[in-house]
């Protein structure tokens, strides 16, 4: 379930609730679930604004295994890793999938059209339809088989995988993916000896998967989810994994952040305060401003405030309830099929009948005024709709009045309206009053289609909204309690409207999920009719099908108040559930047998390594994917209703929050700090924040004053603290500063000690000059603005810097006694922090406890090793018995010797076969043209419509060639290189704008006369009658996007590449050596410390720190389970700042 803009607000308010994921910072899961809808859906169709965009299934299968083999890397679940697709959904979504297939098959087909009126040809190859990512769909069949090929395959072939267990809840099983983890998450906490300290994270794209997770109650959750961009052009997300950003979302301090939101009401309330009730609330307030079950009540927008106001009225009448407890209780959430007694008490006391009130109190101001221009004391419909579009113009609104109205109305219980209306006119009571029923009147009537706005009409919406929140409580707390049910309305009624509902009855009948062809027929749109069963796709395009009415070719679509056109609803009829069952029977006999199996329901399966168990795995698509020969996985099938707790047994597990803190669950509580709400347009994303924000202020020590960096120096140099709160990071203090004095450890080089108890290390004191004493008050000057910038902290005046090393990971080492233990290792780069931000003496839970505690465990024979030193540096080798050797403090390998390319001669040669690149005057001189037009037609060139003084509309086409970004620092390799903050060009950027010019050389010239203009159009660069300069763009954008220059691939301006030439020159030498095959094994003893063992323990940590690595050099993979082989070569063809991520993505390219 989606609730839209509600991710970037949450994520806008409490400002550190997320943070990039880096590896060695990654926590320790229990259990890994995934929302697997999300990547299905990104790696089959990662751009539908790409009309001649296609891809291949099996491609399709092998980016989604990839997908999953990345996700299960980066979080390396200890006990579970659950799969769920959606399967059949309840009837109340239906209406959401409905519209948004709808939607996109006509959006789809809009886009074709465009392009072929441009004049672009588009592939003769079927495009993919998205909608059939749908349960029963012979693709979803298709994927479910793979599924189940790739989890018996790495489970049989993948160590990390065997300890693990696996589900794998597929399309056949009914329920939304999300809402079948948490039935499972139910199920697992209902049992008597679950641990509370369990870890979760759930992977997903939608923003209510918060509010999911919140209804564990669970202390230890958090979300995964890519890197989200916001503002400015839509960016498409990268497709590979490994080039995606990961984000970590905390619920453990979105808890804190909502104790925070609702602490004024803890000394108010008569009853106890408890935040997992007021958890709770905080949820049923989300679902008013709209999901997939419900459309938001009206004017009830999250980007125009409507939590906050939800929040402020809350808080305003709790403390009134007269100690009869929280909100959901009066929804009887704990009791099931219950009267309603006093549902959303809110909704029926001040806030309903004040807040529609305020609202229509800003549209009544500009209604008198459209009055005194028309001369209409009673105004119609027309009068109304043009005074509210003139209301949502104005820029500036007056929030703070309205706000302070609305909590006044609610804590005095009286009517107050906007004294901008009715201060000076008294009189206008009854008018304003009049024109509010009227108001209404007319949004029923126009929006919902009714003559007469009766009482039995409103009280038929109350019930039905009313019934709605109940039905989604339930579902997210409880799961299903009415497959049948859905909101009948595309709209919600106002919330004045929402009235005597004391005595309701509400009651579901739990029904059965519709079967998976039913689901289809009442979802999809007849454009997509071929993912349904022959026997059943005349029902939809046949004007004799009793139900043609449900697939209508053409449809409108309403903003109702929001600003994307996604938002909008899609006005198509609702399914009739049983004459759709009715028109499906005569044709239930035609279907195959296939087809039958197809349209069944199936339990969820389990899977777990047996090393006993060995048999062949036979590949559902031979051509493509290799049996599994020797298959080691047992499975099992989990019934359909074996996760479903009883109402009763659902609740809030118990933790003793002042254990052990748990490393990567952030909280609030380690430095002492105030927090209140403000507008400090904090920047989370990439634009600064409209609304408020929670700001921590940091307080600080009363003793604070008194401490010197001499008694800092004593106490954490050299020591392990804690940095970056709230996201607390171990790292080791080598130096201490004030910006006059500097305290730091005077170590050899490559020292990793810490100094532990009263060890002292060895310190030298310095005095700061002038030149490092202004760089010491930028750093304080720049950690201040980020701390408040973006993560909402003001820490206030800093006196003393704490210079630091990040921790890296862990590393085997051998002591005096022969022992073997884990070594934590540091970071080389020294980075400051502010002294007040510094947690220390927390006693962290750590996870990293070895079996591994001699030379024999560490190196067991037959396992693998690798070379730190010479002769035979990077060379993989395989541990032998070494009982006779060890006592020597060795270690007995025999290495495998590759025969290694002969990269040398290239390397002297290097200059032959690299592009050579000229300044732009160079070209231009060639070109018989100005170096403006060079440098303007590689970059962007926009064309609008009409002429300059009479535009047509917004649209531009962009007919630059797009070889160089400067805003983004980009170039594309072979074409252009930037080379300080000169533009340089190779020949076949030459040979295209000669050919560009041989083609337009009018818009050449247009453009060198009017090189003042930063936007050109079709008239003016195409005057003449006969002219058709509509024609001329499209011609020009149909070349450049048919033309192979439009397929390069950019990189950054930073980055060191060898030219495609010099690549394919190392891959002969490369094909060469195998060729030759002239491997040899050597038998060597070593030293431990020359040893790397890939072992999970020491992931992340760089196997040779003092190793410098430069282009053409051979590289080796040291890491199991990982996107290429243990042990596979490769040469480094790029590096960016010296990134050693990106060279692994350059071994990666040759594998691939």
């Amino acid at each position: 379930m989606g609730v839209p803009k509600f991710y970037r607000w949450v994520s806008e308010r409490y400002p550190c609730l997320s943070q990039v994921l880096k590896e060695h910072q990654i926590p320790e899961f229990d259990n890994l679930y995934l929302d697997m809808n999300g990547i299905i859906h990104q790696c089959s169709h990662p751009n539908d604004d790409d009309v001649h965009f296609r891809i291949s299934e099996d491609k399709i299968f092998a980016d989604i295994f990839h997908y999953l083999e990345v996700l299960f890397r980066i979080i390396k679940p200890r006990k579970v890793f659950f799969m769920a697709v959606d399967g059949v959904a309840p009837r109340a979504k239906m209406n959401q999938q409905r519209g948004r297939r709808f939607r996109s098959a006509k959006e789809a087909e809009d886009k074709i059209k465009k392009a072929l009126e441009k004049g672009e040809t588009l592939p003769t190859e079927a495009r993919f339809d998205s909608n059939c990512i749908t349960p029963g769909t012979e693709f979803m069949a298709r994927l479910h088989e793979h599924l189940k090929y790739f989890v018996n395959m790495k489970i049989s072939t993948d160590k990390s995988w065997q300890g693990v267990t696996v589900y794998l809840s597929g399309h056949e099983t009914p329920g939304e993916g999300e809402h079948k983890i948490m039935e499972f998450i139910r199920s697992e906490k209902a049992k008597p000896h679950h641990d509370p300290n369990t870890r979760h994270c759930l992977y997903g794209l939608d923003a209510d998967l918060i509010m999911l997770g919140l209804t564990s109650h669970e202390a230890h959750f958090a979300l995964l989810r890519e890197e989200v961009r916001f503002g400015g052009k839509k960016s498409q997300r990268a497709c590979a994994p490994e080039e995606t950003t990961f984000h970590l979302l905390h619920l453990s301090l979105m808890r804190e952040y909502i104790d925070y939101e609702f602490s004024p009401v803890k000394d108010k309330i008569p009853f106890e305060y408890d935040i997992e009730k007021i958890i709770d609330d905080w949820i049923l307030m989300g679902f008013l401003v709209g999901n997939d079950f419900i459309p938001h009540l009206p004017h009830l927008h999250i980007n125009h405030d409507a939590l906050p106001l939800l929040y402020r009225t809350y808080m305003a009448i709790l403390p009134e309830l007269g100690g009869k407890d929280y909100l959901h209780l009066f929804c009887n959430l704990l009791l099931p099929y219950s009267t309603f007694s006093i549902p959303l008490i809110f909704l029926n006391l001040n806030l309903s009948w004040q807040f529609d009130r305020e609202h229509f109190s800003e549209v009544f101001v500009d209604l008198k005024w459209f009055e005194s221009k028309v001369g209409n004391k009673y105004l119609n419909e027309a009068a109304g709709i043009a005074a509210e579009e003139a209301r949502n113009n104005k820029q500036k609104k007056q929030k703070a009045q309205e706000n302070s109205l609305c909590l006044a109305a609610l804590e005095k219980n009286e009517v107050v309206t906007s004294r901008t209306v009715l201060e000076d006119e008294p009189e206008d009571d009854d008018l304003f009053e009049t024109e509010f029923r009227q108001y209404k009147r007319t949004y029923y009537m126009t929006k919902m289609g009714v003559e007469v706005v009766s009482d039995d009409f409103l009280a038929d919406q109350a019930e039905c909204y009313v019934q709605a929140i109940q039905w989604i409580l339930h579902y997210y707390y409880h799961g299903v309690q009415s497959w049948s049910w859905y909101y009948p309305y595309h709209y919600a009624p106002y919330l004045s409207d929402i009235r005597n509902i004391s005595e309701l009855e509400i009651k579901f009948e739990l029904g059965k999920p519709f079967m998976p062809f039913e689901q289809l027929l009442a979802v999809l749109p007849a454009a997509s009719k071929d993912l349904l069963p022959k026997c059943y796709q005349h029902l939809m395009i046949s004007q004799d099908s009793p139900i043609i009415e449900y697939y209508p070719p053409d449809f409108k679509t309403d903003l109702n108040g929001k600003q994307q056109e996604w938002e909008a609803v899609v006005l198509i009829p609702f399914i009739d559930e049983r004459r759709l069952l009715q028109a499906m029977e005569p044709c239930n006999k035609y279907l195959k047998e296939e087809e039958k199996r197809r349209n069944t329901h199936s339990a969820c399966l389990m899977y777990w390594y047996d090393k006993d168990a060995e048999f062949q795995y036979m590949s559902p698509w031979p051509e493509k994917f290799p049996a599994i020969e020797r298959c080691h996985t047992r499975y099992k099938t989990i019934p359909l209703d074996a996760w479903h707790v009883e109402i009763t047994h659902n609740q809030i597990t118990k933790i003793n929050k002042s254990a052990l803190y748990f490393c990567g669950f952030p909280t609030l509580k380690h430095i002492k700090h105030k927090f209140c709400l403000r507008k400090s347009g904090v920047q989370v994303f990439q634009q600064s924040s409209h609304g408020e924000n929670m700001m921590l202020e940091i307080v600080t020590d009363e003793n604070s004053k008194d401490q010197t960096v001499e008694n800092v120096a004593s106490l954490i140099l050299g020591k392990l603290v804690f940095v970056n709160w709230p996201h607390l990071e171990e790292a080791r203090v080598v130096a201490v500063s004030d910006g006059e004095t500097k305290f730091y450890l005077e170590e050899p080089h490559g020292t990793q000690k810490l100094y532990m108890g009263n060890a002292v290390p060895p310190t030298k004191v310095a005095y700061v000059g002038d030149k490092e004493q202004s760089m010491w008050l930028k750093e304080v000057q720049g950690l201040s603005e980020h701390y408040q910038r973006r993560k909402g902290i003001i820490i206030h005046e800093t006196s003393i810097v704490v210079y630091a090393q990040l921790l890296t990971g862990n590393r085997y080492q051998l002591n005096q006694n022969g022992e073997v233990y884990l070594e934590k290792q540091w970071s080389k780069q020294v980075l400051p922090f502010v002294y007040q931000t510094v947690v220390k003496d927390i006693k962290a839970f750590d996870s990293r406890f070895s079996n591994i505690k001699t030379l024999d465990d560490l190196f067991p024979p037959g396992s693998t090793a690798f070379m730190l030193g010479s002769p035979y540096y990077g060379c993989m080798g395989e541990v032998q018995d070494s009982r006779d050797v060890i006592p020597e403090g060795r270690i007995r390998v025999v290495f495998n010797i590759p025969c290694e390319p002969q990269l040398d001669p290239l390397i002297q040669n290097q200059h032959k076969y690299s592009v050579k690149y000229n300044p732009a005057y160079i070209l231009a001189s060639r070109l018989g043209v100005s170096g403006y037009l060079v440098s303007r037609f590689t970059g962007s060139i926009f064309i609008g419509r009409g002429s300059k003084k009479n535009p047509h509309g917004d649209h531009k086409a962009n007919v630059g060639l797009n070889l160089k970004f400067n805003k983004k620092n980009e170039e594309v390799p072979g074409y252009t290189k930037k080379v300080g903050n000169e533009w340089m060009y190779s020949s076949a950027v030459e040979q295209l704008l000669a050919e560009y010019l041989e083609r337009v050389p009018e818009l050449f010239n247009y453009i060198a006369k009017n090189s003042q203009e930063d936007i050109f159009y079709e008239d003016d660069i195409w005057p003449g009658e006969d002219e058709n300069g509509a024609e001329k763009v499209q011609e020009i954008v149909a070349w450049l996007k048919a033309h192979p220059v439009s397929a390069l691939s950019r990189s950054s301006c930073d980055l060191q590449i060898l030219d495609a030439a010099i690549v394919e020159k190392i891959e002969e030498e490369i094909e060469k050596c195998k060729q030759r095959k002239s491997n040899k094994k050597v038998r060597v003893t070593v030293k431990p410390h020359l040893l790397y063992r890939p072992l999970e323990q020491q992931n992340g940590v760089v196997p040779d720190r003092d190793a410098e690595y430069k282009l053409f050099d051979r590289v080796v993979n040291v890491r199991e389970n990982f996107s290429v082989p243990v042990g596979l070569r490769g040469t480094i063809i790029g590096i960016k700042g010296g990134n050693i991520f990106f060279i692994i993505a350059a071994l990666q390219l040759y594998y691939s």
